[in-house]
């Protein structure tokens, strides 16, 4: 079977996941496994204050993502950027967390090539996104 055929019986949420080699996803144990997890929420509605399972805002999703390894995280973005270590721009790894705008307002889990994985706004699924352009304001490894 083709993988186009694969994700056509697969469902919509599926067919239009952009592939990523399992390699490349890989991260740090707990970043690689909540990144795999949040992965599969693509496609769910952007709600502010929610996180889960049904709809996301931004750190809801990390949240979630989060509680899927085991890992408790505060639902505020700001209160996440300050956890675990800091990680420059040119070291991220797929399943770093990448915080936006200053004050802290917005956070991505990082997933390679300079895309993070967001509940983004109102109107935008959960998705990958590039990071051109956002405001860049910290990253941190878990």
């Amino acid at each position: 079977m083709t993988v186009l055929a694969l994700a056509a019986t697969a469902g919509p949420a599926l067919a239009a996941t952009p592939a990523a080699p399992a390699a490349s996803i890989a991260g740090s144990n707990l970043g690689g496994a909540a990144l795999r997890a949040a992965l599969t929420q693509q496609g769910k509605p952007y709600v502010w204050g929610a996180a889960g399972p049904g709809a996301y805002d931004c750190s809801g999703l990390v949240q979630w993502a989060f509680k899927q390894t085991g890992r408790a995280l505060p639902h505020n973005a700001a209160m996440q950027s300050t956890l675990g270590a800091p990680v420059a721009p040119s070291q991220l790894r797929p399943g770093d967390l990448v915080f936006f705008y200053s004050p802290v307002s917005h956070v991505g889990i990082y997933v390679g090539d300079g895309r993070i994985l967001h509940a983004s706004t109102t109107g935008q699924p959960v998705k990958i996104s590039s990071m051109k352009g956002m405001p860049f304001h910290n990253a941190r490894r878990l």
